[in-house]
């Protein structure tokens, strides 16, 4: 048990800086949690919906081969990202039994905040990047802006939970430490690496944050203090300006010249995606076959956004149902349903874990983070630990890896 929780701590740690570890130690994590199975417990585990729909989903990919028009490269290869909810009910099923969930938390907070600090060292010194100059130069390390940004946002405003309770219980240093490493993740995010899904999707998750856990006045507060945050932040950070205003300019370039722009894309995957829907809205046309048609649908124009070709349609919805229909869609939501009716109630765990899931919702809208292998990952670790946890304290567990150890 000792050694599958020291795996999973391995694991939370090398997500923000690689993904060959992530799926090694993602295999040895199986391999170290199967001398600790009972049999008979486990397989009750599997019925239960919070673990049958994610193993259901990755059935979906493996029977959607069979009526899809790709080549079998294509589908073994689409089948991928799909795999790794098997992982889920796993996590669920050993942290539940295991008192060291926290320690997994604690690793991911403090991979993150060592790759912000060398995402500021990257800024200063480019050279020292792993990745091209111009991501060097908006601090990039490793990977990309995309999943660096879930990875701070998720941190900072998790954050937001534990502060609150170290606070109330008067342990002022350590709420002081967790704030300035939080501000430190904002600033990060407000002046280097900038996400526009972020910028849409911080203030949501704070919002589900006040609602659940803060008094009116304390809402008030913290309004006034991020409308004052964001202005400093707005009138100092160019790259934040910048990524602002390319909101309005990539919808117009775009719709009046069919620019490949960003939101343009978007929006051109989505037009399509919903053509191919309609076309197949039951079972769908079957796993790995979008590219295809997206093929069949492009324009022979050099630059244009109706000429991309595109595998990944850049939501979470339209990708399951292009592949597998209404059915596929069905499965989708009831998991999401699922797992956010696991964190329902008060506690460090729960609030994460709904935090995970409620931050792959909405960035699902813009992008296919489920399938995506960094965001996937994140909702698979975050689900399963976190609602193991939730599952441990509900049982007669120690509840103190649910409640966390600042309660007052």
């Amino acid at each position: 048990m000792k050694v599958s929780d020291i795996v999973a701590v391995l694991l939370a740690l090398s997500l923000p800086w690689s993904t060959s570890l992530v799926g090694i130690f993602g295999a040895v994590l199986l391999i170290t949690v199967a001398p600790t199975v009972e049999l008979k417990g486990f397989l009750a585990s599997l019925k239960r919906p919070r673990s049958a729909l994610p193993i259901a989903l990755f059935v979906l990919t493996l029977v959607g081969t069979l009526w899809s028009d790709a080549a079998w490269g294509a589908r073994l290869y689409a089948m991928g990202p799909a795999a790794k909810f098997l992982v889920l009910p796993v996590l669920l099923y050993h942290f539940e039994r295991s008192e060291r969930g926290s320690w997994v938390f604690v690793a991911f907070l403090v991979s993150c905040t060592l790759l912000m600090l060398m995402s500021w060292i990257v800024f200063l010194r480019p050279e020292l990047s792993l990745r091209t100059p111009e991501l060097a130069a908006r601090g990039i390390f490793v990977k990309n802006y995309i999943a660096q940004s879930q990875e701070f946002t998720l941190c900072a405003v998790a954050l937001a939970y534990p502060v609150i309770m170290l606070l109330r219980a008067k342990r002022i240093a350590l709420a002081l430490l967790l704030t300035a490493i939080a501000f430190g993740f904002f600033v990060n995010m407000a002046f280097l690496v900038v996400s526009r899904t972020a910028l849409v999707t911080v203030p949501v998750m704070f919002a589900v944050f006040a609602l659940l856990h803060l008094r009116w006045r304390s809402i008030v507060i913290i309004l006034c203090v991020g409308a004052a945050f964001s202005a400093v932040a707005w009138q100092t950070s160019p790259a934040l300006r910048q990524t602002a205003e390319t909101f309005a300019r990539d919808y117009r370039l775009y719709k009046e010249q069919n620019v490949p722009t960003s939101i343009g894309l978007r929006l051109e995957f989505w037009r399509k995606s919903l053509g191919f829907f309609a076309e197949a809205p039951l079972i769908g046309h079957g796993t790995g076959a979008t590219r295809g048609l997206f093929e069949r649908v492009a324009t022979h124009g050099s630059y244009q956004a109706s000429s991309e070709v595109i595998g990944n349609p850049h939501n979470q919805t339209l990708n399951v149902a292009v592949q597998w229909g209404i059915v596929g869609v069905v499965l989708l939501y009831a998991m999401w349903l699922t797992h956010l009716i696991l964190f329902r109630g008060d506690g460090l765990a729960t609030w994460i874990g709904l935090l995970v899931v409620a931050q792959n919702i909405f960035t699902s809208l813009f992008n296919s983070h489920l399938f995506d292998f960094h965001e996937g990952w994140m909702y698979v670790l975050g689900v399963g630990i976190a609602g193991g946890m939730v599952l441990r304290a509900g049982s007669g567990g120690e509840a103190e890896e649910s409640s966390g150890t600042a309660r007052p």
